[in-house]
């Protein structure tokens, strides 16, 4: 049950965050933030080029697309 509502949160993190152009260190802090309060631990956020390979899950796109931010269980 868990894993389903940090899915949840993530899914709806990355349709309001895919639309914005904010700094990606700004959104991190926003994504990290809300994972945390969900109670997931021992995970990372990875900011990389718009589709450079990642291993993980796309979770949200900043400054104006160009990057995105990659959630990995770890």
């Amino acid at each position: 049950m868990k894993k389903l509502v940090i899915a949840a949160a993530l899914l709806s993190l990355a349709g309001t965050a895919l639309a914005a152009g904010k700094p990606c260190e700004e959104l991190k802090s926003e994504i990290a933030a809300k994972i945390d309060a969900n109670g997931a631990k021992h995970y990372s956020l990875e900011v990389v080029d718009k589709g450079a390979a990642a291993d993980g899950k796309v979770v949200g796109s900043c400054e104006a697309g160009t990057k995105e931010i990659v959630y990995k269980r770890g």
